[in-house]
């Protein structure tokens, strides 16, 4: 028994229309369809990587200010 006989994709045609109203499922078309799209391109690792931090931002991004305790003598 094939599950996706024409009537059961008309069923669950029905049911989502019902469900999300007919402005959403273009929407939500719309969205799955890029996550897929970047699901697939991060699995072929097309995705340009992300760009290089400049070595002062770096720095600064690592370097913690120093930590001081309540009950330092002055």
């Amino acid at each position: 028994m094939d599950i996706f006989q024409p009537s059961h994709l008309l069923i669950i045609a029905i049911v989502l229309l019902v469900l999300f109203g007919g402005k959403k499922l273009p929407e939500l078309g719309k969205g799955l369809g890029e996550g897929l799209k970047g699901f697939r391109e991060g699995l072929k690792g097309t995705t340009e990587p992300a760009p290089p931090v400049p070595p002062a931002q770096q720095n600064a991004a690592t370097t913690a200010p120093p930590v001081s305790t309540p009950n330092q003598p002055k």
